[in-house]
């Protein structure tokens, strides 16, 4: 076995012996012999921008065949195109820019060699290597808008580098503080990578833009953008202090359509079956045939338009539209106007829950239940000729006390609470034959007079307040 000095001695021995006898000596890594045949290769680039496509010939050997004419092509359309014809350098090799098209489709290339005496022919084929671009969505416009308006949304989309990008665009939007977004709307940018969209919020929206991966181009989702939605009218400035209703009730359904848009009809099925144990029961001075449902716009306390529902009796309902009517066009605001059975039944009232309505500020009209405060005694809203407006700033002084509040009786408000038979709810009213009866006893209940001013009242009712 040879020392560990004897080995290098005989590799030094070796390689001298080489030199002398004009050996050539070549070391290749493992694995890096070239292979024999065409080859073709490019570095990735951008879309749009040129790439160094080199196509390789080399022999059996994988040594490289120089002056070899090779043709280069590009498939366009579904059709080869010729891009370079040349012949190959002392590297075996023909270089040739290509720039690289935005779609893989349209980057199928390939390198053809006839062959000769010496070399067979060949051919290969590849698609040229993609490098994804960043992308910039940006979304923008007004920042408010007028409830029941719309405002221009812009949509700029670009690649990273400031390229306009044309294509479809996803717009999503979501109430200010909700956690989920809306079903998108989608347009499309043009040329210049720009987008118009028209948007009516009818509440604080936020909106945000989403771009898809392209295969030339990285996904974007564009920063939010919040749409402030403003009233159209003036909210009510109430004094300080003013205590809230004790009950909440949820807004109403916003407006449509022009003005007061005031609607009458018979009581639909679904609306008798809610009332019935509730605003209705057997042995109520008024049944369903005399009754009718009417839905009017208001304006509410916070200077928005709503679109509000109360039942009453067919021979008032249009005295009561009109004071409404009057009411919406000189912007005397409404808090609420649900119907009363949303409340539920009253055991001590025998209907409706009146003491709740009141409590929420909620205006009502029919209800066959007894007199607030006098059991056995039948209210006048049972006949469906009364109206309860704006009730929580408009106290009613009970014998068993003020309800819902002590604090407004005190108190007035140039819109919203009257204490005076020249406030403009009040003239509303008279103008369209609801009589302010007990004045600031009962300041938010009108009746509406059967013809010669007269009122429809229980006969206890006489000379003492009945609400």
């Amino acid at each position: 076995m040879p020392s560990l000095l004897q080995t290098p001695l005989r590799l030094l021995v070796l390689l001298v012996c080489a030199a002398l006898a004009g050996a050539a000596l070549t070391v290749v890594p493992a694995g890096a012999a070239p292979a024999p045949g065409l080859s073709l290769e490019a570095p990735a680039r951008y879309a749009d921008t040129a790439t160094p496509l080199t196509a390789t010939l080399r022999d059996d050997a994988g040594a490289p065949v120089t002056g070899a004419e090779v043709v280069v092509e590009r498939r366009r359309g579904g059709e080869w195109a010729e891009v370079a014809r040349a012949l190959t350098d002392e590297a075996g090799a023909v270089v040739v820019d290509v720039v690289v098209a935005r779609a893989p489709k349209d980057n199928v290339v390939r390198a053809s060699f006839a062959g000769d005496a010496t070399h067979p022919a060949a051919e290969v084929t590849t698609v040229l290597p993609l490098r994804k671009r960043g992308s910039d969505l940006r979304l923008g416009g007004p920042g408010k808008v007028v409830d029941e308006r719309s405002v221009d949304l812009a949509v700029r989309w670009t690649t990273g580098s400031g390229t306009p990008v044309a294509g479809r665009v996803t717009v999503q939007s979501k109430p200010r503080g909700a956690k989920a977004w809306s079903d998108p709307v989608r347009v499309r940018t043009d040329d210049q990578g720009r987008a118009s969209l028209t948007v009516r919020p009818r509440v604080d929206t936020v909106y945000r833009a989403l771009a898809p991966a392209k295969a030339w181009l990285e996904r974007s989702v564009s920063g939010t953008h919040l749409v402030d939605n403003r009233p159209p009218g003036t909210p009510v400035a109430l004094p300080a202090g003013a205590p809230r209703p004790r009950i909440s009730l949820p807004r109403q359904p916003r407006a449509t359509g022009e003005g007061a848009r005031p609607v009458v009809t018979t009581i639909p099925d679904g609306v008798w079956k809610q009332m019935t144990g509730r605003s209705w029961h057997a042995g109520c001075p008024v049944g369903r045939s005399g009754l009718r449902l009417l839905r009017i716009n208001y304006w509410g306390f916070d200077g928005y338009r709503y679109r509000g529902e109360l039942v009453a009796a067919t021979g008032a309902v249009g005295q009561m539209a009109g004071a409404l009517g009057q009411m919406y066009r000189e912007q005397l605001p409404i808090r609420a106007m649900y119907r009363v059975d949303r409340f539920g039944w009253s055991k001590r009232l025998g209907g409706a829950d009146d003491y709740a309505s009141m409590a929420a500020d909620n205006t009502s009209a029919f209800n066959c239940r007894d007199v607030v405060g006098r059991p056995g005694v039948r209210s006048p809203h049972s006949y469906g000729r009364s109206l309860d407006v704006n009730p929580w700033e408009n106290p009613y002084r009970s014998q068993q006390g003020t309800v819902p509040n002590t604090w407004w009786p005190s108190r007035s408000h140039p819109r919203v609470a009257w204490r005076s038979s020249a406030h403009a709810v009040v003239s509303a009213m008279r103008a369209h034959g609801l009589r302010w009866t007990y004045g600031v006893q009962d300041a938010h209940h009108f009746d509406a007079s059967a013809g010669a001013g007269r009122v429809v009242l229980d006969p206890r009712c006489a000379g003492v307040v009945c609400e």
